[in-house]
């Protein structure tokens, strides 16, 4: 009985730890694994360092996607994806200047 009353505490602290820790971090993984399995061609993305564009084409035996940056196409690993831009992330250029914010090059006249 002893032993059990010792054991009890680190059993409940394991336990915590994987509800805590461990599992929201699997199933994050998870989530990743089916968003980069579930791109496609026309897909808007952003890479983990931060570049926006297009999958143009996606070759499964290397997993890289190629993507078309106002015709420059630049290929990358599938697991540098961050993440897919939904249509209602996207600002354009053009919306942006509609909205009246500035884009970069006015920020840098100091306008």
């Amino acid at each position: 009985m002893e032993l059990f009353r010792a054991i009890l505490p680190f059993v409940v602290i394991m336990g915590l730890m994987y509800v805590l820790m461990i599992r929201p971090q699997q199933k994050k993984a998870k989530e990743t694994q089916n968003m980069l399995n579930s791109l496609k061609k026309g897909d808007s993305i952003v890479t983990i360092g931060g570049l926006h564009g297009v999958v143009d084409e996606i070759t499964e035996p290397e997993n890289t996607v190629v993507i078309d940056c106002e015709g420059i196409y630049l290929t990358f690993e599938r697991r540098a994806v961050a993440r897919i831009v939904t249509k209602s992330e996207a600002v354009t250029s053009t919306q942006a200047e509609e909205l009246g914010t500035n884009t970069p090059e006015e920020s840098v006249d100091g306008e």
